[in-house]
């Protein structure tokens, strides 16, 4: 699991598709801090179906300017 607090934002021109898979947004209450958790799954086939395949924690300063650069890219 990891903790963003900060992002460097780079092009990716050549990018492919990559698989849909199952999200989920969680509302962490971390002692004197929230989070925002961005849990995904595996594909259905993995060799542990169900299981979380990563975890990224946002504190508020990263969820906002990710805000910020979706909004300027899309």
């Amino acid at each position: 699991m990891a903790t963003v607090r900060d992002f460097t934002v780079e092009h990716l021109d050549n990018a492919r598709p990559h698989e849909e898979v199952e999200t989920v947004v969680r509302l962490v209450n971390c002692g004197q801090e929230k989070l925002i958790q961005i849990d995904t799954y595996g594909r259905p086939g993995r060799e542990i179906p169900g299981k979380v395949s990563q975890t990224i924690r946002l504190d508020k300063a990263a969820f906002e300017k990710l805000v910020q650069i979706g909004k300027s890219h899309f």
